[in-house]
């Protein structure tokens, strides 16, 4: 709880999850990453419900953050023993403690910490009070869209504007953890080979699409059969989209712009033997783009990687057109919120037209780099339209030897056949002669 709380704290400080766990101690972090995803999900609801309980939270941001995770898990493991009186199935998802566990331990806590000593009393009977009027405290707490909905009120806005009839659902959706889907290297293995090595190794599993598999519970890659051997890579459905629309043929230079963590470069690599050149702005990140091809089995000559800013052509680009590019952009990553619930908390209403913007600088500089014929695919992680639709529009009214090419357009993380899978925009596009 207490490596929960640092977390937690990390985040309202502007810090992302991803950072924070990193530093987290090896043995705490699945454990830590379990509790601090679940209270970014309900964070809305403990916050409004600990400025019902603590109007007055003493200036000490450890202990705000402890009793934000003290009050979450409090409410699940109510939430769990009301199912279990009703007979109804508890989320396996949830980090399910009991009620009087969870009080006791975040009391010893605070007490192993010298500043918060003094606040144990106040932390006590906060918790033994909600657990006494949870169910009036809650009605009034839901009252605020944020505490109801766990998203910022801006991010309930945006959503409420652009999908009048389906803004329930997404906010519903983005606060269920994504599923564990994995894209099988078909240069080395086969999708019922995959399903086989699973299903002896007690693993339960489908098919979906030409080479997904998706996993019932996740777990640890290293638990999963394949993973050194390079059999497969986790990428989320949506995202496996990409290099299939792009269609790279054998013999094509290809550019993947923004490449990291490589995903869709190996994806790309594993579908055609062609020349291709990953570039991104990070060069540490370029690192685990090579490590990933290195266990695929996909590096060699014919695979460059360059650390530049795509939109700088002189940083990088040697005048030769490409075949086909993936512009896979920065954005307010607003699709994948179910696997990043920080984001939301992290992000402000202002991000969106920066991410715009940046969209635009980069791919206007790309559409440069593709040769008459050729094709862009235009690709973010964003439910956004101003990351998407917008984005699209724009770039056929400024760009006249653009034809848009079909493609999915913006995929929603709701629908028949979409719900286990992220958001995501693509937008294809020809390049006229």
């Amino acid at each position: 709880m207490l490596a929960s709380a640092r977390n937690v704290l990390a985040v309202k400080e502007g810090r992302s999850l991803s950072e924070s766990l990193a530093a987290t101690k090896p043995e705490l972090r699945a454990a830590t990453q379990a509790i601090t995803f679940h209270v970014m999900r309900r964070a809305g609801l403990a916050h409004e419900v600990k400025q019902e309980l603590v109007p007055r939270t003493p200036p000490n941001a450890l202990f705000d953050a402890l009793l934000l995770v003290s009050l979450v898990l409090l409410d699940t493991a109510m939430d769990a023993e009301l199912g279990q009186k009703a007979n109804l199935a508890i989320r396996r998802d949830w980090p399910v403690y009991a009620v009087h566990t969870v009080v006791d331990q975040a009391v010893n806590a605070a007490s192993s910490q010298q500043a918060m000593r003094s606040y144990t009393g106040l932390l006590n009977g906060t918790l033994r009070r909600f657990t006494r009027e949870r169910a009036a405290i809650l009605a009034q707490a839901r009252k605020n869209p944020e505490a109801q909905w766990n998203h910022p009120a801006w991010w309930i806005h945006q959503l409420r504007r652009a999908y009048p009839d389906q803004w329930r659902v997404l906010l519903d959706a983005a606060n269920q953890p994504g599923p564990m889907t994995l894209r099988v290297n078909l240069r080395r293995t086969s999708v019922e080979q995959v399903l086989e090595a699973l299903e002896q190794a007690g693993i339960e599993a489908k098919s979906i699409g030409a080479a997904g598999v998706m996993l019932t519970a996740p777990r640890p890659v290293q638990a999963v059969p394949g993973f050194a051997e390079g059999w497969w890579s986790v990428q989320d459905a949506s995202a496996q989209q990409a290099a299939v629309l792009l269609n790279p043929v054998a013999g094509m230079r290809v550019l993947d712009a923004c490449a990291a963590p490589g995903g869709k470069t190996s994806h790309l690599l594993e579908l055609a033997d062609i020349s291709l050149t990953a570039l991104d702005s990070d060069a540490g990140r370029l690192t685990r783009v090579e490590q990933t091809l290195e266990r695929l089995g996909l590096g060699g000559d014919h695979v460059h990687l360059k650390a530049a800013d795509a939109a700088d052509l002189d940083a990088w680009w040697d005048g030769t057109p490409f075949d086909a590019v993936l512009a896979d952009v920065p954005c307010t990553a607003s699709g994948i919120v179910r696997r990043h619930p920080d984001i939301r908390w992290l992000r402000r209403e202002a991000d969106i037209a920066k991410t715009a913007a940046l969209q635009r600088k980069i791919v206007d500089a790309l559409w440069k780099t593709v040769k008459p014929g050729g094709r862009l695919l235009y690709a973010t992680c964003s439910i956004f339209p101003q990351e998407g639709e917008q984005q699209a529009m724009r770039f056929l009214e400024t760009h006249a030897d653009a034809a848009r090419l079909p493609a999915p357009g913006q995929l929603l993380p709701l629908g028949e056949g979409q719900e286990l899978s992220d958001g995501f925009f693509y937008a294809l596009f020809a390049k006229q002669a």
